[in-house]
């Protein structure tokens, strides 16, 4: 990650900072949301992705999230190859370790949207994340990050352990945006379910088109 001011490395430090290929060598096919907040991720995600288009799930796993009729095409772009070997609806299957290398071996301008689905508290690497994100989508694709609560706090960086407010958060996500310039101004949204559910909330933004 770029060493600017406004982001610290101390920020992006871990309590475990082993390589993360070690920590997820293990498949773990399981979800880390409730049902009712994965349906109201899979709503969201079939309002917004474009409905054929060809998406990319980062930092994917044994379940997309997406809506069951979902008929894009979409890349899996995650640690753990059993885990995307397990998802059914991943149309190719990409290993990769962004912490280790942001540079991922997809083509320009390839996607019409991406999304990473909560995970983004792992990140080590964003500003750098963020800008091949743009460099893979389409003029005018769009990034929706969805985060909520929960978290393996080991892996997670200290600047996301310190924030609690989602709002705080959002505004975290958005300041990547910021930084790794190229996007339309970020929004954040709100989309949990109920009282009951976990809260999911998102903040996405468009690629700027090539002036």
């Amino acid at each position: 990650m770029p060493d600017t001011p406004q982001f610290p490395p101390e920020w992006f430090k871990r309590q475990d900072e082993s390589p993360d290929s070690e920590f997820y060598s293990q498949p773990r096919l399981v979800v880390h949301i409730d049902d009712a907040t994965i349906e109201a991720i899979r709503k969201y995600l079939g309002d917004e992705l474009p409905p054929t288009g060809v998406v990319l799930d980062l930092m994917s796993a044994w379940r997309s999230h997406l809506p069951h009729d979902f008929a894009g095409t979409v890349i899996g772009l995650g640690m753990n190859a059993t885990e995307l070997a397990e998802n059914p609806q991943l149309t190719a299957r990409v290993v990769h370790d962004l912490n280790a290398n942001p540079v991922m071996p997809l083509p320009d301008k390839g996607f019409d949207a991406a999304y990473v689905v909560v995970s983004i508290q792992y990140m080590t690497r964003p500003l750098e994340i963020f800008a091949d994100v743009r460099r893979v989508l389409k003029p005018g694709g769009t990034f929706h990050v969805i985060f909520s609560t929960r978290m393996f706090p080991t892996k997670a960086v200290a600047i996301w352990q310190a924030m609690s407010q989602p709002q705080k958060r959002g505004e975290l996500i958005g300041a990547y945006f910021g930084a790794s310039g190229g996007w339309t101004q970020p929004a954040f949204l709100d989309r949990t379910a109920d009282l009951y559910a976990d809260p999911v909330y998102i903040v996405r933004a468009s690629k700027l088109p090539v002036t």
